[in-house]
């Protein structure tokens, strides 16, 4: 028992890896490799930089011009939605 607490919880090395963003994406958070957590983190920087967040329901987000590219033209999406969409930008 006492080994098990002393282990360390290592980083999913899936998601340290960096992923290269399409030219898509790379509008919203960059052109330069990063992990996926990185892409994650700029795309919210963005919604919150421009406002995007839907004010009804904060679950919701509003896509300006640059994010409905990504969003495959939607107008909104939900942040589970968002996730699966980003994904398909995103080359390991």
């Amino acid at each position: 028992m006492a080994t098990a607490a002393k282990k360390e919880s290592k980083p999913n090395a899936a998601f340290m890896k960096p992923v290269t963003p399409s030219k898509v994406l790379a509008e919203v958070v960059g052109a330069e490799p990063m992990p996926r957590t990185e892409v994650t983190k700029k795309v919210w920087d963005y919604i919150k930089k421009h406002d995007l967040q839907d004010a009804a329901n904060r679950r919701m987000i509003n896509a300006d011009a640059k994010l409905e590219a990504v969003f495959e033209g939607k107008k909104q999406v939900s942040m589970f939605e968002m996730t699966k969409l980003i994904s398909a930008h995103l080359k390991a």
